[in-house]
């Protein structure tokens, strides 16, 4: 299955490991690597994670406290924000 990134998922990213470089160059890639490992389950098998919203599935990290949220497409999932667990929920669900 393929996954499609909202244009501003980027710059979220991005964020987080400006954060994490600055405290450790380790633990970057350490978010980097488990981001990426959810990312790929999730396309996987995206029924697996619940609902966040109807039509948007959540997929807490682990070791971090960040979670992501996509949507089914025809073909794969659409990832559509990152952001910590104490961010505003309502942050990000705009994006489509």
């Amino acid at each position: 299955m393929k996954v499609v990134y909202h244009p501003a998922v980027q710059q979220d990213v991005s964020k987080i490991l400006r954060h994490y470089d600055g405290i450790n160059d380790r633990l970057g890639d350490e978010f980097w690597d488990e981001l990426n490992a959810f990312i790929t389950q999730a396309a996987a098998n995206p029924g697996r994670f619940h609902f966040e919203t109807p039509g948007r599935r959540r997929v807490n990290l682990r070791r971090f406290p960040y979670h992501f949220l996509f949507r089914e497409i025809a073909d794969g999932i659409r990832i559509t924000v990152v952001r910590h667990h104490r961010q505003h929920p309502e942050r990000g669900r705009e994006r489509r």
